[in-house]
């Protein structure tokens, strides 16, 4: 019994830190996405949409 308590111990706090890098990646990559939402509401809103994809005057030719 005291080997399967000392692979447990070992094994602990690297479950303890993949679940910490986890819950801050998953915290992280759905804080981004509801920036990008809110983000494009704006836009979408404030008409920057169509100003943004919108082409610019085409540039003189140089002679």
């Amino acid at each position: 019994m005291s080997l399967a308590w000392q692979i447990v111990a070992g094994l602990l706090p690297s479950i303890g830190i993949g679940w910490l890098f986890y819950k801050i990646m998953k915290a992280i990559i759905e804080g981004d996405r509801n920036e990008r939402l809110a983000q494009s509401r704006w836009e979408a809103e404030h008409g920057q949409a169509e100003a943004i994809d919108k082409p610019g005057p085409e540039p003189a030719a140089a002679k």
